[in-house]
């Protein structure tokens, strides 16, 4: 099969190229998808996981990519839940291959049914930033109905669907980003956006939950906007410091089917809009890893199309 793969962590975007990789074997309680689309984190060659397995042993060549939608091929022993034939998507273990490939083996348990009037392109764009909007705003932060959230990075691929997750749970979301982003995130249901270049961030005011994306200064300052008995969660790094009378939460992301499934059934109703940037082929993967510029949506990879 073809796939994209990196063997030295030093080459950075440079090391990828797209070869051939032998067919991935299913392992117990895995399914092989045939992957018709592909998402990707630009940071992920930085991860350890992407080089070494959960005992620390070298796996290069290795596949990078974690989000996927496609269509189950095979079933490893001890699978239930899932049938060959059948559309999915989800979320990739981090220290085994991912997406990047024609066929990966994952856990059947990582992967949610997929309808069949969402295209594989939306459904891929889904699974780690709509399971990290989810996960921050509710399983760590514990958002509710009538509090008020600044989410950073507003229309960004994570801060857009936690905008829209916020405010259909009824709370008052205010957003921030960079001018651009302005229009974006407040078409998605932000009621008030603050530019990150040129606004203070001391006009949010205090807030219930502070969402963070970016870390650095913008995590530190954000500490002093948490109300008592609020909320800061953030993926970008431990907060060095605590907000007074609130919490902290880094976490990472998990893999989730019942939240895939409810995300999943939002966008088929139409209340959750993933944005979907470029859409390009198997072939073009290094250059789309290497974009430096700042473009709306999360970039996909299209594998295979629906008939092939």
């Amino acid at each position: 099969m073809r796939a994209i793969t990196v063997r030295d962590r030093d080459a950075g975007v440079g090391g990828l190229t797209l070869t051939d990789m032998p067919y991935p074997h299913a392992a117990e309680n895995d399914v092989i998808v045939r992957v018709h689309a592909a998402g990707f984190t630009p940071g992920e060659l930085d991860w350890p996981a992407t080089w070494t397995d959960r005992a620390g042993r070298d796996r290069t060549p290795t596949i990078p990519g974690h989000e996927l939608s496609g269509v189950v091929v095979e079933l490893g022993f001890g699978t239930t839940g899932l049938t060959v034939g059948q559309r999915v998507f989800g979320l990739t273990d981090w220290a085994r291959d991912g997406s990047l490939a024609e066929f990966t083996a994952v856990e059947a348990r990582n992967l949610a049914p997929l309808a069949a009037d969402i295209d594989h392109t939306v459904a891929a764009a889904l699974p780690i930033s709509g399971l990290t909007a989810w996960q921050g705003l509710f399983d760590h932060a514990h958002l509710r109905t009538g509090q008020t959230v600044l989410i950073h990075g507003a229309a960004g691929g994570v801060g857009s669907i936690a905008v829209q997750l916020a405010r259909e749970a009824g709370a008052r979301v205010i957003g921030t980003g960079r001018a651009d982003d302005r229009e974006v995130a407040l078409r998605l249901g932000a009621q008030t956006f603050l530019d990150l270049d040129a606004d203070d961030l001391q006009q949010a005011g205090e807030v219930d939950v502070v969402f963070d994306v970016i870390g650095g200064d913008i995590l530190a300052r954000s500490t002093e906007l948490v109300r008592p008995g609020g909320t800061l969660v953030t993926i970008a790094a431990p907060p060095s410091v605590q907000p007074k009378d609130g919490r902290a939460v880094f976490f990472v992301v998990e893999p989730d089917r019942a939240q895939l499934a409810d995300l999943a059934e939002r966008v088929r109703t139409g209340r959750l809009k993933p944005i979907v940037g470029a859409v390009r082929p198997l072939s073009e993967t290094v250059s789309a890893f290497a974009r430096r510029h700042r473009t709306p949506g999360k970039t996909i990879i299209q594998v295979a199309d629906e008939t092939s």
